[in-house]
């Protein structure tokens, strides 16, 4: 079981301590460092700012998201960051939400699994540098000659020469559908919230995609990496409570109202009527009551907090289902090096 630090994005502020935690997970066996971002920080230049020290850990997004550059945009940032960092990029994307994606990027949200296929397709063509890129889909299309267009547009080869063709896709997915064109065009797969119950619904999703004609991966050389909280303690009870503010919202404010992504998952997880309660109180303005109401038993599922032993129990667990690496949030060095003991070698 491989081990990435999540260093997540930003809030009000750049989070403390994250230059000393990157260091610590290339010194103590961690395999990546990813950032995220949402409407505030940006992914690309806190993994070349804190990665930079680095040796040997890969760094990677976690997401990127589509609707924030121009796929070539993307193609040109990550190919930058192979280069500076000696191959050890990993650039993972997602599409993200209606609620950001209209609201910030003033984009359309709709046909979201064949914008990703097209985007994929485009940055996969900047990087193999075989030939003048061009794209004949509806949602990004190369040469542009749409309204407003001069004309002039012509496919263009990017002039740095990308160190990797093959330098790794992840795709964050949740849903049916998402997930099986994950395992069809990615190299890997970031799950937002994995859990045991979940495990047979995604592997089949994901085996139907290794299934299609041209698929690119099988499981056998497929990652999946799974965001987790990891508490090593003897009292768990004050480490849930540590955790239902964060699992409220995203059941019940980390999208609308109809269309919830993280919500849908809860609900296939078996919580919908938890879903609706957090939802409801969640809206109402009522977060310590939607806090309250996620049970002991869906922080048990998704985090793995309990004794050294029962944590390593959990990831092998995880990784009997097919999980390959843990994206573990840590608050500074001191637990980035206590994740590393307890399942380095897990």
């Amino acid at each position: 079981m491989k081990l990435g630090l999540q260093l997540g994005y930003w809030g009000a502020a750049p989070p403390p301590h994250a230059a000393e935690m990157v260091l610590a997970a290339d010194e103590a066996g961690f395999d990546a460092v990813f950032a995220a971002e949402s409407w505030g920080s940006d992914v690309f230049t806190p993994l070349a700012w804190w990665g930079s020290p680095t040796t040997r850990v890969r760094l990677g997004t976690a997401v990127a998201q589509l609707s924030a550059r121009a796929p070539t945009a993307t193609a040109m940032a990550a190919l930058t960051l192979d280069h500076l960092s000696g191959g050890r990029a990993i650039l993972g994307l997602g599409v993200s939400g209606p609620q950001v994606v209209e609201g910030w990027y003033g984009a359309p949200f709709g046909k979201p699994l064949a914008r990703t296929r097209e985007y994929v397709s485009i940055i996969r063509q900047v990087l193999a540098r075989e030939a003048p890129v061009t794209g004949d889909g509806p949602h990004y299309p190369l040469p542009y000659t749409g309204p407003g267009a001069d004309g002039l547009g012509k496919p263009l080869r990017p002039i740095t020469h990308p160190l990797r063709a093959d330098l790794p896709i992840w795709l964050g997915a949740e849903g049916p559908r998402n997930v099986a064109m994950t395992a069809e065009i990615a190299d890997g797969w970031l799950a937002v919230y994995f859990s045991d119950s979940l495990a047979d619904q995604y592997n089949s999703w994901l085996d139907e995609g290794f299934a299609r004609p041209g698929a690119r991966r099988s499981r056998a050389d497929f990652e999946i990496a799974a965001n987790v909280s990891v508490a090593v303690t003897d009292d768990p009870a004050a480490e849930y409570d540590k955790h239902r503010p964060v699992i409220a919202l995203y059941a019940g404010g980390m999208g609308a109202e109809t269309k919830n992504f993280h919500a849908d998952l809860f609900r296939r997880m078996g919580y919908g009527e938890v879903v609706e309660e957090v939802t409801r109180k969640f809206r109402e303005g009522r977060k310590l009551e939607a806090a309250a109401a996620v049970p002991d038993e869906l922080v048990a599922e998704t985090a793995m907090i309990g004794t050294a032993e029962q944590v390593r129990a959990h990831a092998r667990r995880w990784a009997d289902n097919g999980v390959t690496m843990l994206m573990v949030g840590c608050q500074d060095a001191s637990q980035v090096r206590a994740v590393a003991e307890v399942l380095a070698d897990n």
